[in-house]
């Protein structure tokens, strides 16, 4: 989350290429790195379903593609530290959609924490930095980024992160390009500047196939909601590298906000309660059930013994054995415990 945070100012270095071409060579590189590490790890062969591929489709066209479309398009009426506060909003959807979607409730804890992270990204934000269509498009990519983690919930048990990360990253390629070529002409096929080609290989190296593999995977080990947590560190990210790159400075409101966030992550990841730890019991014995048993079992009766002995087959049955020979209670219910 931090490097996708870094995404938001380094985006603002590209503002002047089209941005459906540009995200096309972005994410054909992301998908190029990809597949070729899916390849070289030989993962276990998964044959998709239908369902499979719609989902892989629609997390293409909305987390990948629509997110930096509307990012992309957000940098020319807004700072990067706006836009990057307003998807630090992700915490607090995600601690509510993402356990309704695992048909559980969220937890009072991590709602409470996402509360304090998204708070932190507000104060973070600043005020005055946009526009109301630079709001608008924030919200557009902020929707975009809940979808990139909610769609790849189904998909990560089945096929892992990542060809979660690679698959789509394949998928936005000629969806991009196609849409560049009827909304953008064939004019915009340039080479991009060694400026511009150093921000696509950043933007495709880096946030794409690295940070994408990164989240999907932390994704898969904490459940939305608990992960969602560190979406936070987006207005940070954007804030570290708007400085960087010389295009702002971090005021008292940014270091407050950063405390916030790190407040929240703490609040919902620190010390576990009572009883979400357990009290840890005493081992028990190997032998205890077997104690336990011949604690609530009650006397055994002895067996009725006829007064008349036999010596052989006949009417009154098989030959019984003497009374003196006969199993005490003692033996009857002795049991070896060691």
């Amino acid at each position: 989350m931090l490097l996708v945070g870094t995404s938001a100012a380094v985006s603002a270095t590209i503002a002047d290429y089209p941005v459906l071409a540009g995200q096309a060579l972005r994410y054909g590189l992301a998908a190029t790195i990809l597949m070729a590490v899916v390849r070289h790890q030989r993962p276990p062969r998964v044959r998709l379903t239908p369902r499979d591929h719609l989902l892989l489709l629609a997390l293409a066209a909305t987390g990948l593609a629509g997110f930096n479309l509307f990012l992309v398009e957000a940098t020319r009426h807004a700072g990067p530290a706006m836009i990057g506060t307003v998807i630090g909003a992700v915490p607090l959807v995600l601690a509510l959609a993402g356990p309704l979607m695992e048909h559980r409730r969220p937890t009072p804890r991590t709602v409470g924490a996402a509360l304090v992270v998204a708070l932190g990204a507000a104060v973070a934000a600043g005020l005055g930095s946009g526009s109301l269509p630079g709001l608008l498009l924030s919200l557009g990519a902020l929707a975009c980024e809940v979808a990139f983690s909610l769609l790849a919930l189904p998909l990560l048990p089945r096929i892992g992160p990542l060809r979660v990360a690679a698959y789509p990253a394949a998928l936005s390629v000629p969806m991009l390009l196609a849409a560049s070529l009827a909304l953008e002409g064939t004019t915009v096929l340039r080479l991009p500047t060694p400026g511009e080609a150093a921000a696509f290989g950043y933007l495709g190296a880096i946030v794409t196939a690295a940070a994408f593999f990164l989240w999907y995977d932390a994704l898969r080990r904490l459940g939305a909601d608990r992960a969602g947590l560190f979406a936070g560190l987006v207005p940070v990210g954007a804030l570290v590298t708007t400085v960087a790159l010389g295009l702002g400075q971090a005021g008292p409101a940014d270091v407050t906000g950063a405390l916030l966030v790190a407040s929240g992550v703490y609040l919902g990841f620190g010390r576990p309660s009572r009883v979400s730890r357990g009290a840890r019991r005493p081992r028990a014995s190997l032998h205890e059930p077997v104690r336990s048993a011949l604690r609530r079992r009650p006397d055994p009766v002895p067996p009725r013994v006829s007064s008349r002995t036999t010596t052989g087959p006949g009417p009154a049955g098989p030959p019984r054995r003497p009374s003196s020979e006969l199993p005490t209670p003692a033996a009857a219910t002795a049991v070896p415990l060691d």
